[in-house]
């Protein structure tokens, strides 16, 4: 990993980043920097859009509650977006907050819910998925911010599923074996992984028949534990950045 600043402040913008560009903070954003972190004018913090690498800024203080930041220096370049989708069906809450937070985390580059016939939750708060990526990118050294997709049916999202993609399903009917070695199998730097992982309860045999048909799907086993959903998203996308992804 490259030399990184694990001790500065880092913020995500919604704004073009280039030098000397002055970004304008809103009240949250500048109530962090200033009374919780308790920042003054003249100090730096990182800062990153997802498309224009990460910079140094400088605090610039405008009163006691607002603040910009302008731009000084590019310390990162841009990185693309990892070709890794990790699908999912939603959990409630606090559940599905940390299972996003982790899977932005461990490297996933599209979060896509899906809807099952077991799933808990059929409504899906977007904005909060994204501010939890967000989040997570800002703590982790993320250079990218996971698209967040709406959620779709199991069967749509198998349809639209680019056949060159590797489908890792795990599934808890599969024969507990090492997932690693069937991972393996596949090679190195496949053009793009997609990892589902399903309900509470599991998926049903119809759907999990429906899963397992696609052209390049391969079935793992996590273990002989039945893990919970937000468990198996930390423990799947581990085996799959170490065999296929940019552990490896």
């Amino acid at each position: 990993m490259a030399e990184y600043d694990f001790n500065a402040p880092r913020l995500f913008v919604d704004s073009p980043l280039q030098k000397d560009a002055r970004i304008a903070l809103d009240r949250a954003q500048a109530n962090y920097l200033l009374n919780v972190l308790r920042l003054k004018a003249g100090e730096s913090v990182l800062i990153f859009n997802g498309q224009d690498g990460e910079w140094r800024a400088e605090v610039s203080v405008e009163g006691r509650k607002s603040a910009d930041l302008i731009c000084m220096k590019r310390v990162r370049e841009q990185t693309a977006q990892p070709d890794l989708i990790y699908a999912f069906a939603p959990l409630k809450h606090a559940r599905l907050d940390y299972m996003v937070q982790k899977a932005v985390e461990m490297g996933a580059g599209i979060l896509q819910p899906v809807i099952t016939r077991r799933t808990q939750s059929t409504r899906v708060n977007l904005e909060r998925m994204r501010a939890n990526a967000i989040e997570a990118a800002e703590q982790c050294g993320i250079l990218t911010i996971p698209e967040v997709r709406e959620e779709e049916n199991l069967e749509r999202f198998l349809k639209g599923l680019d056949k060159d993609h590797v489908l890792v399903f795990c599934d808890e009917g599969a024969a507990v074996a090492n997932p690693v070695e069937a991972l393996a199998k596949l090679g190195n730097n496949p053009s793009g992984v997609a990892v589902i992982v399903g309900p509470e309860g599991g998926f049903t045999d119809q759907e999990r028949a429906l899963v397992a048909a696609h052209e390049r799907c391969v079935r793992v086993s996590l273990g002989p534990r039945i893990l919970r959903a937000d468990t198996a998203a930390v423990a799947a996308l581990a085996i799959v950045q170490s065999v296929l992804g940019d552990w490896n």
